[in-house]
């Protein structure tokens, strides 16, 4: 697996704001340096993935924020981007999952206002741009950076490009400025601030690579390493090993590393293990779950819903 040479794709989107600089050190946020993007699933067994980058939130953290700087210019949308993903825990979604949250997938944001609140370092710098927690804690009020599907916003735009680059492998990194310069912001028929596109032939590209984003994420294979993922976990807190609470504190190194010593020593808990580690697809028989996410989109083209 390579990684992902961040610096190069932040720089097709655009060059880091001064103002975002400081921003970029807080411990809440460089946190998410030791959470992989894929909720975990870079551990999970080779037969079944195989991505080509290592990605982490906070690449993600900084990718989606410079995304909507580029076409805003606007510092509370910004910086609300950029703490957009600030309650991930470890193995991220996985841990919605263990809520038996498949659909939304929200479970694991309900901590952000407390943490954002929480952070000194944080406040301290909002004062210094002479802004208020109250402006960026919430990215649901500002929908070019968050929206409900099927609509597009800066967050999903970041994640179809990533996936589609180490995913689903349908995107090269000689692709993307084409995608960025053809974006423009429109006012929807729900009176929001979307971000939609201006050809059809980009419009397609981006349905073309999430729909194979959405045939990944529902397939059976994924279901099951994610379930078993996030059962895993559930056993590690069983045994009061972790804490619910150490999943936001953590490293996924470290969480992997308890789990590994406790499959030396516990025989059920070893069958966990290595069916995550080392599962075939073929051994999967069937399995599946009541609802699960699904990953559609309907962007605008040019002010109107591409898809009637």
């Amino acid at each position: 697996m390579e990684y992902l040479d961040i610096n190069e794709y932040l720089k097709l989107i655009i060059e880091i704001p001064e103002f975002l600089k400081k921003y970029l050190n807080l411990t809440i946020l460089t946190r998410l340096k030791h959470i992989t993007y894929f909720c975990g699933m870079d551990y999970a067994s080779k037969s079944i993935y195989n991505f080509k980058y290592y990605i982490t939130r906070y690449d993600h953290s900084i990718s989606t924020a410079l995304i909507t700087w580029r076409y805003t210019k606007d510092k509370k949308m910004t910086l609300a981007a950029l703490f957009h993903d600030i309650a991930t825990p470890v193995f991220s979604h996985t841990i919605d999952f263990m809520h038996e949250d498949y659909v939304t997938q929200e479970t694991t944001e309900e901590k952000t206002e407390t943490i954002l609140e929480n952070s000194k370092e944080l406040l301290n710098l909002l004062k210094e741009d002479n802004l208020i927690i109250n402006e960026i804690k919430d990215i649901k009020k500002y929908s070019i950076v968050d929206n409900k599907r099927p609509k597009m916003c800066a967050d999903r735009l970041d994640g179809i490009i990533l996936m589609g680059l180490a995913w689903s492998k349908t995107l090269d990194i000689k692709e993307v400025p084409a995608i960025l310069n053809n974006i423009k912001i429109f006012t929807n028929l729900d009176n929001e601030l979307e971000l939609g596109f201006i050809s059809e032939d980009i419009v397609k590209k981006i349905i073309n690579i999430n729909n194979k984003i959405d045939e990944l994420a529902t397939t059976k294979e994924d279901k099951f390493e994610m379930n078993l993922l996030a059962n895993i976990t559930k056993y590690l807190i069983n045994k009061n090993l972790i804490i619910e609470d150490d999943l936001y504190i953590l490293k996924e190194s470290e969480v992997l590393n308890i789990a590994a010593n406790l499959a030396k020593k516990d025989q059920e808990f070893n069958k966990m293990w290595q069916s995550f580690r080392t599962i075939k697809p073929e051994e999967i028989s069937n399995f599946d779950l009541p609802n699960i996410k699904r990953w559609k989109i309907n962007p605008l083209l040019n002010g109107e819903r591409y898809l009637k």
